[in-house]
Protein backbone atom coordinates (compact mmCIF):
# COMPACT_ATOMS: atom_id res chain seq x y z
CA UNK A 1 0.00 0.00 0.00
CA UNK A 2 1.38 3.40 -1.02
CA UNK A 3 2.35 5.80 1.77
CA UNK A 4 0.05 8.79 2.11
CA UNK A 5 2.14 11.94 1.56
CA UNK A 6 2.12 14.48 4.39
CA UNK A 7 4.21 17.19 6.06
CA UNK A 8 4.79 17.93 9.77
CA UNK A 9 2.10 19.95 11.52
CA UNK A 10 2.87 23.66 11.61
CA UNK A 11 4.76 23.61 8.31
CA UNK A 12 3.53 24.51 4.82
CA UNK A 13 4.09 23.89 1.15
CA UNK A 14 3.98 27.00 -1.04
CA UNK A 15 2.55 26.82 -4.55
CA UNK A 16 4.25 28.63 -7.48
CA UNK A 17 1.68 31.45 -7.21
CA UNK A 18 2.30 31.81 -3.45
CA UNK A 19 6.07 31.73 -3.94
CA UNK A 20 5.93 34.47 -6.57
CA UNK A 21 4.03 36.65 -4.08
CA UNK A 22 6.40 35.80 -1.24
CA UNK A 23 9.42 36.52 -3.42
CA UNK A 24 7.87 39.87 -4.32
CA UNK A 25 7.77 40.76 -0.60
CA UNK A 26 11.27 39.42 0.12
CA UNK A 27 12.81 41.13 -2.91
CA UNK A 28 11.14 44.45 -2.03
CA UNK A 29 12.42 44.28 1.56
CA UNK A 30 15.93 43.24 0.47
CA UNK A 31 16.14 46.06 -2.08
CA UNK A 32 15.36 48.67 0.61
CA UNK A 33 17.88 47.12 3.00
CA UNK A 34 20.61 47.24 0.34
CA UNK A 35 19.68 50.80 -0.65
CA UNK A 36 20.39 51.81 2.95
CA UNK A 37 23.85 50.19 2.97
CA UNK A 38 23.07 46.92 4.79
CA UNK A 39 24.87 43.69 3.83
CA UNK A 40 23.38 40.17 3.91
CA UNK A 41 24.55 37.33 6.15
CA UNK A 42 23.23 33.85 6.76
CA UNK A 43 23.64 31.65 9.80
CA UNK A 44 23.11 27.87 10.03
CA UNK A 45 19.65 26.42 10.59
CA UNK A 46 21.19 24.62 13.58
CA UNK A 47 23.02 26.28 16.44
CA UNK A 48 24.71 24.66 19.43
CA UNK A 49 22.11 24.26 22.17
CA UNK A 50 24.45 26.15 24.51
CA UNK A 51 24.00 29.17 22.21
CA UNK A 52 20.20 29.01 22.35
CA UNK A 53 19.29 27.80 25.84
CA UNK A 54 18.60 30.44 28.47
CA UNK A 55 18.29 33.31 25.96
CA UNK A 56 14.50 33.30 25.57
CA UNK A 57 13.33 32.54 29.10
CA UNK A 58 11.83 29.31 30.43
CA UNK A 59 8.91 29.38 27.97
CA UNK A 60 11.24 29.96 25.03
CA UNK A 61 13.48 27.06 26.08
CA UNK A 62 10.42 24.77 25.95
CA UNK A 63 9.76 25.81 22.35
CA UNK A 64 13.24 24.96 21.06
CA UNK A 65 13.45 22.12 18.54
CA UNK A 66 16.34 19.93 19.72
CA UNK A 67 18.23 17.89 17.12
CA UNK A 68 19.39 14.35 17.86
CA UNK A 69 23.09 13.70 17.35
CA UNK A 70 23.62 12.17 13.92
CA UNK A 71 23.96 8.57 12.79
CA UNK A 72 23.76 5.72 15.29
CA UNK A 73 25.16 7.84 18.12
CA UNK A 74 22.29 6.92 20.46
CA UNK A 75 22.92 3.20 19.90
CA UNK A 76 26.31 3.52 21.58
CA UNK A 77 24.89 5.04 24.79
CA UNK A 78 23.99 3.18 27.95
CA UNK A 79 20.24 3.03 28.83
CA UNK A 80 20.57 5.58 31.64
CA UNK A 81 22.35 8.01 29.27
CA UNK A 82 19.41 8.03 26.84
CA UNK A 83 17.36 10.04 29.33
CA UNK A 84 19.96 12.83 29.42
CA UNK A 85 19.12 15.33 26.67
CA UNK A 86 22.65 16.76 26.80
CA UNK A 87 24.01 13.34 25.81
CA UNK A 88 21.93 12.87 22.65
CA UNK A 89 21.05 16.48 21.71
CA UNK A 90 23.82 19.04 21.36
CA UNK A 91 22.21 21.17 18.66
CA UNK A 92 18.88 22.92 18.09
CA UNK A 93 17.03 24.68 15.27
CA UNK A 94 17.31 28.46 15.59
CA UNK A 95 14.42 30.11 17.44
CA UNK A 96 14.99 33.59 15.98
CA UNK A 97 17.65 35.49 14.01
CA UNK A 98 18.72 37.82 16.82
CA UNK A 99 20.63 35.45 19.12
CA UNK A 100 22.46 33.82 16.16
CA UNK A 101 23.32 37.37 14.99
CA UNK A 102 24.77 38.22 18.42
CA UNK A 103 26.78 34.98 18.30
CA UNK A 104 27.97 35.82 14.77
CA UNK A 105 29.11 39.33 15.76
CA UNK A 106 31.15 38.05 18.71
CA UNK A 107 32.62 35.12 16.78
CA UNK A 108 33.61 37.30 13.80
CA UNK A 109 34.36 40.55 15.64
CA UNK A 110 37.88 40.74 14.15
CA UNK A 111 36.61 40.29 10.59
CA UNK A 112 33.73 42.79 10.47
CA UNK A 113 33.72 46.59 10.38
CA UNK A 114 31.83 48.43 13.09
CA UNK A 115 29.24 49.88 12.94
CA UNK A 116 28.14 46.63 11.33
CA UNK A 117 24.99 46.91 9.19
CA UNK A 118 23.49 43.54 8.38
CA UNK A 119 20.23 42.08 7.13
CA UNK A 120 19.06 38.48 7.26
CA UNK A 121 16.06 36.77 5.62
CA UNK A 122 15.79 33.16 6.80
CA UNK A 123 13.36 30.69 8.38
CA UNK A 124 13.14 30.06 12.14
CA UNK A 125 11.53 27.21 14.05
CA UNK A 126 9.45 27.07 17.23
CA UNK A 127 7.85 23.98 18.76
CA UNK A 128 4.63 25.90 19.39
CA UNK A 129 1.11 24.51 19.14
CA UNK A 130 0.10 25.02 15.49
CA UNK A 131 -3.00 27.17 14.97
CA UNK A 132 -4.34 29.72 12.51
CA UNK A 133 -1.62 32.29 11.81
CA UNK A 134 0.93 30.51 14.01
CA UNK A 135 3.41 28.11 12.44
CA UNK A 136 6.34 26.00 13.59
CA UNK A 137 8.42 27.14 10.63
CA UNK A 138 8.26 30.73 9.40
CA UNK A 139 10.46 33.46 7.94
CA UNK A 140 11.89 36.54 9.61
CA UNK A 141 13.35 39.55 7.75
CA UNK A 142 15.74 41.28 10.17
CA UNK A 143 17.82 44.43 9.72
CA UNK A 144 20.24 45.66 12.42
CA UNK A 145 23.12 48.06 12.94
CA UNK A 146 25.44 47.19 15.82
CA UNK A 147 28.45 49.01 17.25
CA UNK A 148 27.00 52.53 17.50
CA UNK A 149 24.87 54.34 20.07
CA UNK A 150 23.87 57.08 17.61
CA UNK A 151 20.13 57.78 17.47
CA UNK A 152 20.54 58.44 13.75
CA UNK A 153 20.34 54.65 13.38
CA UNK A 154 16.78 54.76 14.77
CA UNK A 155 15.98 57.56 12.31
CA UNK A 156 17.34 55.43 9.45
CA UNK A 157 15.16 52.50 10.53
CA UNK A 158 12.09 54.76 10.45
CA UNK A 159 13.03 55.58 6.84
CA UNK A 160 13.42 51.88 6.04
CA UNK A 161 9.95 51.12 7.44
CA UNK A 162 8.52 54.01 5.40
CA UNK A 163 10.20 52.83 2.16
CA UNK A 164 9.27 49.15 2.51
CA UNK A 165 5.58 49.75 3.14
CA UNK A 166 5.37 52.54 0.56
CA UNK A 167 6.75 50.13 -2.08
CA UNK A 168 4.35 47.38 -0.95
CA UNK A 169 1.40 49.81 -0.96
CA UNK A 170 0.45 49.23 2.70
CA UNK A 171 -0.69 52.23 4.76
CA UNK A 172 0.85 51.85 8.22
CA UNK A 173 1.27 53.57 11.56
CA UNK A 174 4.64 53.30 13.27
CA UNK A 175 4.25 53.30 17.05
CA UNK A 176 7.30 54.13 19.17
CA UNK A 177 8.17 54.19 22.85
CA UNK A 178 11.32 53.92 24.97
CA UNK A 179 12.22 51.36 27.63
CA UNK A 180 13.89 54.12 29.65
CA UNK A 181 10.54 55.95 29.77
CA UNK A 182 8.90 52.74 30.96
CA UNK A 183 11.53 52.39 33.68
CA UNK A 184 10.91 56.02 34.66
CA UNK A 185 7.19 55.31 34.94
CA UNK A 186 7.90 52.30 37.18
CA UNK A 187 10.21 54.49 39.27
CA UNK A 188 7.59 57.22 39.69
CA UNK A 189 5.09 54.54 40.72
CA UNK A 190 7.55 53.49 43.43
CA UNK A 191 8.13 50.07 41.84
CA UNK A 192 11.34 50.25 39.80
CA UNK A 193 12.01 46.68 40.96
CA UNK A 194 8.81 45.54 39.24
CA UNK A 195 9.41 47.17 35.87
CA UNK A 196 9.08 43.84 34.03
CA UNK A 197 5.74 43.09 35.73
CA UNK A 198 4.49 46.58 34.85
CA UNK A 199 5.63 46.46 31.20
CA UNK A 200 4.22 42.96 30.65
CA UNK A 201 0.84 44.17 31.91
CA UNK A 202 0.65 47.48 30.02
CA UNK A 203 1.80 45.76 26.81
CA UNK A 204 -1.64 44.06 26.87
CA UNK A 205 -3.55 47.37 27.10
CA UNK A 206 -4.83 47.30 23.51
CA UNK A 207 -5.94 43.66 23.79
CA UNK A 208 -7.57 43.55 27.24
CA UNK A 209 -8.34 47.19 28.15
CA UNK A 210 -7.32 49.43 31.05
CA UNK A 211 -9.46 47.79 33.77
CA UNK A 212 -7.99 44.37 33.06
CA UNK A 213 -4.46 45.81 33.06
CA UNK A 214 -5.09 47.42 36.47
CA UNK A 215 -6.46 44.11 37.80
CA UNK A 216 -3.36 42.28 36.57
CA UNK A 217 -1.07 44.84 38.22
CA UNK A 218 -2.91 44.32 41.52
CA UNK A 219 -2.36 40.56 41.18
CA UNK A 220 1.35 41.25 40.63
CA UNK A 221 1.55 42.97 44.02
CA UNK A 222 1.33 46.62 42.97
CA UNK A 223 -0.95 48.62 45.26
CA UNK A 224 -3.93 50.64 43.99
CA UNK A 225 -2.30 53.99 44.90
CA UNK A 226 0.66 53.27 42.61
CA UNK A 227 -1.64 52.09 39.81
CA UNK A 228 -3.57 55.37 40.00
CA UNK A 229 -0.32 57.20 39.13
CA UNK A 230 -0.05 55.05 35.97
CA UNK A 231 -3.54 55.69 34.56
CA UNK A 232 -3.10 59.37 33.55
CA UNK A 233 0.20 58.50 31.86
CA UNK A 234 -1.44 55.82 29.71
CA UNK A 235 -4.32 58.18 28.89
CA UNK A 236 -2.08 61.09 27.80
CA UNK A 237 -3.52 62.86 24.74
CA UNK A 238 -2.30 65.53 22.33
CA UNK A 239 0.52 65.64 19.81
CA UNK A 240 3.76 63.72 20.31
CA UNK A 241 5.48 67.00 21.27
CA UNK A 242 2.79 67.72 23.88
CA UNK A 243 2.95 64.17 25.28
CA UNK A 244 6.74 64.36 25.65
CA UNK A 245 6.48 67.78 27.35
CA UNK A 246 3.96 66.38 29.86
CA UNK A 247 6.17 63.34 30.43
CA UNK A 248 9.09 65.63 31.28
CA UNK A 249 7.04 66.97 34.19
CA UNK A 250 5.70 63.57 35.31
CA UNK A 251 9.15 61.91 35.20
CA UNK A 252 11.06 64.87 36.67
CA UNK A 253 12.31 62.73 39.55
CA UNK A 254 13.60 59.92 37.31
CA UNK A 255 16.96 60.48 35.64
CA UNK A 256 16.53 57.38 33.46
CA UNK A 257 12.98 58.40 32.47
CA UNK A 258 14.14 61.89 31.43
CA UNK A 259 16.94 60.33 29.36
CA UNK A 260 14.29 58.30 27.52
CA UNK A 261 12.19 61.44 26.89
CA UNK A 262 15.28 63.22 25.54
CA UNK A 263 16.07 60.32 23.18
CA UNK A 264 12.53 60.30 21.80
CA UNK A 265 12.55 64.09 21.33
CA UNK A 266 15.74 63.74 19.29
CA UNK A 267 14.39 60.89 17.17
CA UNK A 268 11.04 62.57 16.43
CA UNK A 269 12.77 65.88 15.65
CA UNK A 270 15.19 64.21 13.20
CA UNK A 271 12.38 62.24 11.53
CA UNK A 272 10.50 65.52 10.99
CA UNK A 273 13.60 67.31 9.66
CA UNK A 274 14.43 64.49 7.23
CA UNK A 275 10.90 64.77 5.86
CA UNK A 276 9.61 61.25 6.55
CA UNK A 277 5.91 61.14 5.63
CA UNK A 278 5.11 57.93 7.52
CA UNK A 279 2.56 58.24 10.34
CA UNK A 280 4.74 58.01 13.50
CA UNK A 281 3.28 58.31 16.99
CA UNK A 282 4.37 57.94 20.60
CA UNK A 283 2.49 55.06 22.24
CA UNK A 284 3.21 54.80 25.97
CA UNK A 285 1.47 51.42 26.22
CA UNK A 286 4.00 49.89 23.82
CA UNK A 287 6.44 47.77 25.84
CA UNK A 288 7.65 44.90 23.58
CA UNK A 289 7.97 41.60 25.38
CA UNK A 290 11.71 41.01 24.99
CA UNK A 291 13.63 42.20 28.02
CA UNK A 292 16.92 42.85 26.20
CA UNK A 293 15.56 46.11 24.76
CA UNK A 294 17.03 49.14 26.53
CA UNK A 295 16.02 52.20 24.49
CA UNK A 296 13.67 53.09 21.64
CA UNK A 297 11.18 50.37 20.66
CA UNK A 298 9.11 50.10 17.46
CA UNK A 299 5.92 48.43 16.34
CA UNK A 300 4.14 48.78 12.99
CA UNK A 301 0.41 48.28 12.43
CA UNK A 302 -1.48 48.17 9.11
CA UNK A 303 -4.11 50.91 9.07
CA UNK A 304 -6.60 49.30 6.69
CA UNK A 305 -6.47 45.64 7.77
CA UNK A 306 -7.17 44.10 11.18
CA UNK A 307 -4.10 42.10 12.15
CA UNK A 308 -1.41 42.23 14.85
CA UNK A 309 1.94 43.96 14.52
CA UNK A 310 3.58 43.41 11.10
CA UNK A 311 6.99 44.77 12.07
CA UNK A 312 8.78 45.48 15.34
CA UNK A 313 12.10 45.94 17.08
CA UNK A 314 14.19 48.22 19.23
CA UNK A 315 17.51 49.31 20.75
CA UNK A 316 19.59 46.86 22.80
CA UNK A 317 22.75 47.92 24.63
CA UNK A 318 24.39 44.64 25.57
CA UNK A 319 22.98 41.73 23.58
CA UNK A 320 26.46 40.49 22.66
CA UNK A 321 27.34 40.45 26.37
CA UNK A 322 25.79 36.97 26.65
CA UNK A 323 28.73 35.76 24.53
CA UNK A 324 31.39 37.80 26.31
CA UNK A 325 31.53 41.01 24.21
CA UNK A 326 30.21 43.72 26.51
CA UNK A 327 28.90 47.24 25.89
CA UNK A 328 28.23 46.89 22.16
CA UNK A 329 24.99 48.72 21.41
CA UNK A 330 22.74 47.92 18.50
CA UNK A 331 19.27 48.58 17.13
CA UNK A 332 17.17 46.60 14.70
CA UNK A 333 13.73 45.71 13.39
CA UNK A 334 12.12 42.58 12.00
CA UNK A 335 9.50 42.49 9.23
CA UNK A 336 6.89 39.74 9.61
CA UNK A 337 6.67 38.29 6.10
CA UNK A 338 3.68 36.02 6.82
CA UNK A 339 1.51 38.79 8.26
CA UNK A 340 2.57 41.20 5.50
CA UNK A 341 1.50 38.52 3.01
CA UNK A 342 -1.93 38.22 4.69
CA UNK A 343 -2.39 42.01 4.59
CA UNK A 344 -1.49 42.19 0.90
CA UNK A 345 -3.82 39.33 -0.01
CA UNK A 346 -6.62 40.84 2.08
CA UNK A 347 -6.23 44.27 0.44
CA UNK A 348 -5.50 42.86 -3.05
CA UNK A 349 -2.16 44.70 -3.27
CA UNK A 350 -0.11 42.23 -5.30
CA UNK A 351 0.49 43.19 -8.98
CA UNK A 352 -1.98 41.38 -11.23
CA UNK A 353 0.75 39.77 -13.35
CA UNK A 354 2.89 38.63 -10.43
CA UNK A 355 2.19 34.91 -10.93
CA UNK A 356 3.10 35.05 -14.62
CA UNK A 357 6.50 33.44 -15.09
CA UNK A 358 6.31 33.01 -18.89
CA UNK A 359 5.44 35.90 -21.20
CA UNK A 360 5.33 33.95 -24.48
CA UNK A 361 4.51 30.30 -25.16
CA UNK A 362 5.51 28.86 -28.54
CA UNK A 363 3.26 26.03 -29.66
CA UNK A 364 4.93 22.87 -30.95
CA UNK A 365 3.80 21.89 -34.45
CA UNK A 366 6.57 19.50 -35.48
CA UNK A 367 10.33 19.01 -35.58
CA UNK A 368 11.29 21.78 -38.04
CA UNK A 369 8.81 24.23 -36.54
CA UNK A 370 10.04 23.42 -33.00
CA UNK A 371 13.66 24.16 -34.00
CA UNK A 372 12.65 27.53 -35.46
CA UNK A 373 10.62 28.23 -32.29
CA UNK A 374 13.60 27.37 -30.07
CA UNK A 375 15.75 29.86 -31.98
CA UNK A 376 13.06 32.51 -31.43
CA UNK A 377 12.81 31.54 -27.74
CA UNK A 378 16.58 31.99 -27.38
CA UNK A 379 16.37 35.42 -29.03
CA UNK A 380 13.54 36.57 -26.73
CA UNK A 381 15.34 35.36 -23.62
CA UNK A 382 18.44 37.31 -24.72
CA UNK A 383 16.18 40.38 -24.88
CA UNK A 384 15.02 39.75 -21.31
CA UNK A 385 11.60 38.33 -22.24
CA UNK A 386 10.62 35.02 -20.60
CA UNK A 387 9.61 32.49 -23.23
CA UNK A 388 9.25 28.72 -23.59
CA UNK A 389 8.34 26.06 -26.15
CA UNK A 390 5.64 23.51 -25.36
CA UNK A 391 7.68 20.28 -25.20
CA UNK A 392 5.31 17.93 -27.02
CA UNK A 393 3.78 18.14 -30.46
CA UNK A 394 0.26 17.87 -29.02
CA UNK A 395 -3.11 19.05 -30.31
CA UNK A 396 -3.40 22.83 -30.62
CA UNK A 397 -6.36 22.89 -28.20
CA UNK A 398 -4.31 21.19 -25.47
CA UNK A 399 -1.43 23.63 -25.90
CA UNK A 400 -3.74 26.67 -25.83
CA UNK A 401 -5.43 25.35 -22.66
CA UNK A 402 -1.97 25.02 -21.09
CA UNK A 403 -1.27 28.69 -21.86
CA UNK A 404 -4.64 29.72 -20.39
CA UNK A 405 -4.19 27.73 -17.19
CA UNK A 406 -0.76 29.27 -16.64
CA UNK A 407 -2.05 32.78 -17.47
CA UNK A 408 0.59 33.18 -20.20
CA UNK A 409 -0.31 36.45 -21.99
CA UNK A 410 1.02 35.60 -25.48
CA UNK A 411 1.04 32.49 -27.66
CA UNK A 412 3.41 32.40 -30.65
CA UNK A 413 2.75 30.09 -33.58
CA UNK A 414 5.36 29.05 -36.15
CA UNK A 415 3.71 26.65 -38.58
CA UNK A 416 4.83 25.60 -42.06
CA UNK A 417 3.59 28.87 -43.65
CA UNK A 418 5.24 31.06 -40.98
CA UNK A 419 8.44 29.03 -41.30
CA UNK A 420 8.51 29.64 -45.04
CA UNK A 421 7.91 33.40 -44.68
CA UNK A 422 10.16 34.01 -41.63
CA UNK A 423 7.28 35.29 -39.50
CA UNK A 424 5.42 34.43 -36.32
CA UNK A 425 1.67 34.53 -35.66
CA UNK A 426 1.34 36.21 -32.25
CA UNK A 427 -1.89 35.86 -30.28
CA UNK A 428 -2.72 38.12 -27.34
CA UNK A 429 -4.51 35.75 -24.95
CA UNK A 430 -6.25 38.57 -23.10
CA UNK A 431 -7.74 40.40 -26.08
CA UNK A 432 -7.84 37.50 -28.55
CA UNK A 433 -6.14 39.69 -31.18
CA UNK A 434 -3.78 37.96 -33.64
CA UNK A 435 -0.97 39.65 -35.58
CA UNK A 436 1.74 38.49 -37.94
CA UNK A 437 5.21 39.66 -36.94
CA UNK A 438 8.64 39.16 -38.49
CA UNK A 439 10.78 36.87 -36.35
CA UNK A 440 13.43 39.60 -36.14
CA UNK A 441 10.85 42.09 -34.76
CA UNK A 442 9.14 39.76 -32.27
CA UNK A 443 10.67 41.30 -29.13
CA UNK A 444 9.43 44.79 -30.08
CA UNK A 445 5.88 43.48 -30.65
CA UNK A 446 5.55 42.20 -27.07
CA UNK A 447 4.61 44.86 -24.51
Amino acid sequence: MAQKPSIPKGTRDFSPAEMMRRDYIFNTIRSVFRLNGYSPIETPAMENLSTLLGKYGDEGDKLLFKVLNSGDYAAKLQPHELTEASKICEKGLRYDLTVPFARYVVQHQNDITFPFKRYQVQPVWRADRPQKGRYREFYQCDVDVIGSKSLLSEVELVGIVESVFEKLGIAVTLKMNNRKILYGIAEVMGHADKMIDITVAIDKLEKIGLDAVKAELLERGIEAEAIEKLQPILELSGTTTEKLATLRQILASSETGLKGVEEMETIFDCVAQVGCKIDVELDLSLARGLNYYTGAIFEVKARDFAIGSICGGGRYDNLTGIFGLNDVSGVGISFGADRIYDVMVGLDLFPSDIATTTKVLFVNLGVAEAMASLRAVKSLRSAGISAELYPDSAKMKKQMEYANRRAIPYVAIIGSNELEQGVVTLKNMNSGEQTTVAVTSLAEAID
